[in-house]
């Protein structure tokens, strides 16, 4: 085993997360959106028909409304999602060092920059011939983990000279990231008081790609099981859910919004929100979740809600995708 401290040049990681606008405006919210939605990952409609409904119609009217969302989430330093995903991957990077020396480690965005083939490239330059690539997508779906093979695929398409790959598909009950997202609920209970109930939501997909056999719903309540277990919760303090619905087709359910309309008049007043399928904090949890999700349910009738942010940059976050890489490249050293 390498010695911590020593330099890896000869492999690297890549992070992958979705990707952000570059600026909260609506010009900018417009190329990443029709970059996102023109993905058949993300819409699988023939494109004959999908590409002028989503330019003529669906991007004039969709872009100024959620740049004005991503306004009320922006940061100083850009984005959050990407705000964030550069402090986990400055995180895991630590981690790895500490464990086996140093390795590079880059972070990349299927629809914003970097982009995986900027990272490869960046990998390359500096002699890494095996590639380590954890998308940050912990339950897999072909809606995000697929699209990570369809970018490493294409970025190496005309390569002569090709890396070993290793892509983790998923780290759904890894029992590191589970207790990593268990001591940040027992965290924020200590700090912030304990709701009545426990909401998981995770973002949906629709159910036409389940029943195609995209596994994403069955890990997802996986998941909040093992979560549920982890803080020794029964079966009446915790829910599931579905957020971020799109487009008219059904979708996993229960729906989040849904059930903060319901939930007050089913007895729970005081709510806590946790989204254990998000790495890091975004556009989805910040706002949707946050900000829409806490009016939706105070509105119904609830009297507390509160939000447990994601893992972010926490160390126990960083140390659980750090052993997931190092579990995974064993024999690289």
């Amino acid at each position: 085993m390498n010695q911590a401290g020593a330099a890896r040049d000869d492999w690297g990681v890549v992070l992958v997360n979705t990707g952000t606008p570059a600026a909260p405006e609506s010009g900018a919210v417009r190329r990443y959106l029709r970059r996102f939605l023109s993905d058949r990952r993300i819409i699988e409609a023939p494109r004959w028909f999908w590409l002028p409904l989503l330019n003529g119609l669906i991007l004039p009217l969709r872009a100024p409304r959620s740049a004005a969302k991503y306004r009320s989430v922006w940061l100083d330093e850009g984005g959050p999602l990407k705000v964030y995903s550069d402090r986990l991957r400055l995180a895991v990077a630590r981690e790895l060092h500490a464990a086996v020396g140093a390795v590079r480690t880059e972070v990349a965005y299927l629809y914003s920059e970097p982009s995986v083939a900027a990272a490869f490239s960046a990998l390359a330059a500096a002699g890494a011939r095996r590639i380590a690539l954890l998308p940050l997508f912990p339950q897999m779906s072909g809606t995000t983990t697929g699209a990570v093979y369809d970018q490493a695929g294409a970025a190496l398409k005309a390569a002569r000279a090709l890396p070993e790959l290793r892509l983790l598909n998923d780290y759904h009950v890894a029992p590191a990231y589970i207790e990593a997202l268990a001591a940040s609920v027992r965290d924020h209970w200590r700090q912030h008081g304990r709701g009545a109930h426990l909401l998981m939501s995770f973002h949906g997909i629709p159910l036409a790609y389940v029943r195609g056999g995209d596994v994403y719903g069955e890990q997802c309540r996986a998941t909040a099981a093992a979560l549920a277990a982890a803080l020794g919760l029964g079966a009446d303090d915790w829910g599931l859910a579905f957020q971020s619905r799109f487009g008219p087709a059904q979708w996993l359910g229960p729906a989040t919004d849904a059930l903060l309309r319901t939930l007050p008049g089913r007895g729970v007043r005081a709510l806590d929100v946790v989204c254990p399928g998000f790495a890091v904090d975004c556009l989805e949890t910040l706002e949707e979740i946050a900000i829409a999700g806490r009016e939706t349910f105070l509105h119904a009738g609830g009297e507390r809600y509160t939000y447990i942010g994601a893992l972010n940059a926490r160390a126990d976050h960083a140390r659980a995708l750090a052993g997931l890489l190092l579990d995974a490249t064993r024999d690289w050293r």
